[in-house]
């Protein structure tokens, strides 16, 4: 609790009393009331985090805007367009564009120190990288989404970010589709997301005691909860004597459109929740244990399976809407997952050549949007056909000799083929990718993977062996450690001189 909790919101005024916009007295009054009843607890409040803003009723909006400040203990606090509580920044509107914007640049900066650890070729896998996107990226962008929906223009602020995001993730080109990007990435659009998140806070809501979570409380008499309880104080009896006109929605009607009639806000969430319900006559009862004295409630097992059971309709529900909402071209047909695929995690640089050429945009010649579209098709090696995903890995007769070595049991590269979940099957092809060059960038081709001749023996590396490597790295730290006593030295002489 903190001092502004008192002043952050607009003081209600007396109905007998003229209605006085602002009155910064009677505030300076109320947080000296409020610190002398806390100080006999032992709590205390910082003063300098105090935020202060004029929130108006929307009959209010047209009256002129107080600018007045307030004094606490001797210091001066003025009115601001937005405060912050929780991590929800707030406006005099409620526009959530102010608070999304702060998310946005958290998000970006948290960004940072991700893409230096996993550069493009190098660095971190895929596989991590999307989890760090998922874990990290993630809730610091859409932190508040549960309760806040972003406009047109903010969603697509959000998703122009999380797009980089992906691409960081697959090392896809920039003109791969966007609707191929987010399902390699295995990170679903920033509007889905944000939808998953609401839907999943409505369950939370509805599927808590009435006793604990003050919102569940205030639930419509009528929805199937496991405790009947509502909260005595709800403010559904303002609502009585309203025309149909004002009179907010039931709880199972739909919003029409135009939006002429809303719901009250729990009333929303409670309708999130209903096409996940079907065949529930009640809803699940979580952290029943808080609940005192426990209430007769179905075993805690089977309350939980439910509820587990209703978390995974929603995520059916993300799938089905993320290859409806956000289809692929026809030559793509890798259905949406939300967790990484098993490719993911081999290295980064032969992971990388996997996501381009599922994508249909690498340096095979058959994939030539990066490039220009009138560019040869044929394969560059044996150049009997187009060199497609398929020609490169399963015909090409200039492959043949690594291909019966290495990709024993691969017949197939497509989605449904065993080797997209076979790990054995994965490491063989990345294998046979590295030695046969398949997909690299056209400068990075030997001279004798071009020509009619019989590949490299499979035992010659096309890497520089470890102590090479080892040593590059040893001449590096020296010169840094030498740059290091050089500039201690030049300055201690500065200093003693």
């Amino acid at each position: 609790m903190g001092s502004d909790d008192l002043v952050c919101g607009r003081l209600r005024p007396h109905s007998s009393l003229p209605f006085l916009p602002w009155q910064p007295p009677r505030l300076e009054n109320l947080f000296d009331k409020l610190e002398r009843r806390a100080s006999r607890l032992g709590v205390y409040f910082s003063v300098a985090k105090t935020e202060l803003i004029h929130w108006r009723t929307p009959s209010q909006r047209h009256s002129p805007k107080c600018v007045s400040p307030i004094q606490i203990k001797g210091e001066l606090f003025h009115p601001g367009n937005s405060v912050r509580w929780l991590g929800y920044w707030f406006t005099p509107a409620l526009d959530p564009a102010a608070h999304f914007s702060q998310r946005l640049a958290l998000a970006q900066g948290a960004f940072g120190l991700p893409r230096r650890l996993s550069p493009p070729g190098a660095g971190l896998p895929p596989y991590p990288c999307h989890r760090l996107a998922s874990s990290l990226i993630a809730p610091i962008l859409l932190y508040g989404a549960d309760q806040f929906t972003p406009s047109v223009g903010t969603t697509t602020r959000l998703d122009t970010f999380w797009r980089k995001v992906q691409r960081w993730n697959t090392n896809c080109f920039s003109v791969t589709p966007t609707g191929i990007l987010s399902v390699e990435s295995c990170l679903p659009p920033v509007s889905l997301l944000i939808t998953h998140r609401q839907r999943l806070a409505a369950l939370r809501v509805v599927s808590s005691p009435p006793s604990v979570n003050p919102a569940t409380a205030r639930l419509h008499p009528s929805f199937p909860s496991l405790s009947a309880s509502r909260a005595p104080d709800s403010s559904r009896a303002l609502t009585r004597g309203l025309s149909s006109v004002y009179l907010p929605l039931h709880w199972k009607t739909p919003r029409p459109v135009p939006p002429i009639r809303n719901h009250l806000p729990v009333d929303a969430v409670a309708h999130r929740t209903i096409p996940f319900t079907l065949g529930l006559s009640r809803m699940p009862m979580i952290n029943s244990h808080l609940v005192c004295p426990a209430p007769i409630l179905p075993p805690q097992s089977l309350m939980d399976s439910t509820y587990s059971a209703l978390k995974k309709r929603v995520r059916e529900a993300l799938l089905v809407e993320w290859a409806s909402l956000f289809p692929t071209p026809g030559y793509y047909l890798h259905p949406p997952a939300l967790q990484p695929r098993p490719f993911m995690g081999l290295g980064k640089f032969v992971a990388r050549r996997i996501h381009q050429m599922r994508a249909g945009n690498s340096y095979l010649a058959a994939h030539p949007t990066w490039r220009s579209l009138d560019a040869d098709t044929s394969c560059p090696r044996c150049g009997l056909e187009p060199e497609t995903f398929d020609h490169a890995i399963l015909s090409c007769p200039s492959r043949h000799h690594s291909r019966s070595h290495l990709l024993h049991g691969v017949t197939d590269v497509c989605p449904e083929a065993p080797i997209w979940s076979s790990l054995p099957l994965l490491k063989r092809l990345a294998t046979f990718i590295s030695v046969t060059s398949t997909g690299f960038p056209p400068t990075m081709f030997p001279p004798t993977t071009l020509s009619s001749s019989p590949p490299l023996p499979l035992s010659h590396p096309r890497v520089p062996p470890r102590f090479f490597v080892f040593f590059r790295w040893l001449r590096y730290r020296v010169v840094g450690l030498s740059l290091l006593c050089l500039m201690y030295a030049f300055l201690s002489r500065r200093l003693s001189c």
